[in-house]
């Protein structure tokens, strides 16, 4: 349904996003930020998913700075920890608002799921987009001495052994105006079909929790909607 497209960043960095448009007229724009695994055939059913539901959706490649292409196996996770480590704030940031740039002049959501969930919320404080979904962002209790700028949707599995139920609260009375869903009995990944934490009720649940509230922030966002050429 998509294709891969070539995007640079305000610093020159040249990578790859997956892009997949709507049939229509889009509600807005929607970001998707990988796991620590890189472009998978996940985060692009993921692109295809919201260009489904009537949004114009990208996920950039942000490995591309450590390795061009990299796609890890869920097994490879300390490989996927190494790369999302060499990886600096200011560059991430970067791509994922030269990704939101290359939806156009619509109203941006950024949609993340692990390190993803994290860098959607850090996103929210410091990007002008209009509404995050953070999917089990297992970093975010690193990043409350700022508030979000805009509504921030989170999803959480009460049997997420990296995210314990302190953290949540944590995140809570930091950021109050948040809403906050926690799947009782899913695990960490619970979206991701290819993991054995997969729990496709839970999934089905978050996602149409996720395009009801992007389709409210987007729509009431200042920027119209637009007609893609």
């Amino acid at each position: 349904m998509g294709d891969v497209v070539r995007l640079t960043a305000q610093d020159g960095h040249v990578f790859d996003a997956y892009r997949a448009a709507p049939s229509g007229t889009p509600w807005g724009g929607v970001v998707i930020i990988q796991e620590i695994f890189g472009l998978t055939p996940h985060i692009r059913a993921v692109v295809d998913r919201y260009a489904s539901e009537g949004f114009a959706a990208i996920a950039p490649a942000l490995f591309d700075r450590v390795e061009r292409g990299l796609v890890l196996d869920y097994s490879e996770i300390e490989r996927g920890r190494a790369a999302m480590r060499s990886l600096e704030w200011p560059s991430t940031l970067a791509d994922v608002e030269a990704a939101s740039d290359a939806l156009g002049d619509v109203p941006v959501g950024v949609v993340g799921f692990c390190w993803g969930g994290t860098v959607a919320h850090v996103a929210a404080i410091r990007l002008p987009i209009s509404a995050a979904v953070s999917y089990y962002g297992t970093s975010i209790v690193n990043h409350l001495d700022e508030r979000p700028r805009c509504p921030v949707l989170y999803h959480f599995g009460d049997r997420d052994q990296s995210i314990p139920p302190e953290s949540i609260e944590r995140i809570r009375e930091a950021n109050p105006t948040g809403i906050y869903h926690v799947y009782a009995g899913a695990g960490h990944g619970f979206d991701s079909e290819g993991r054995a934490s997969y729990s496709p009720n839970d999934a089905a649940l978050a996602f149409s929790r996720s395009i009801a509230f992007l389709r409210e922030h987007l729509r009431s966002s200042s920027k119209p909607p637009y007609t893609p050429a």
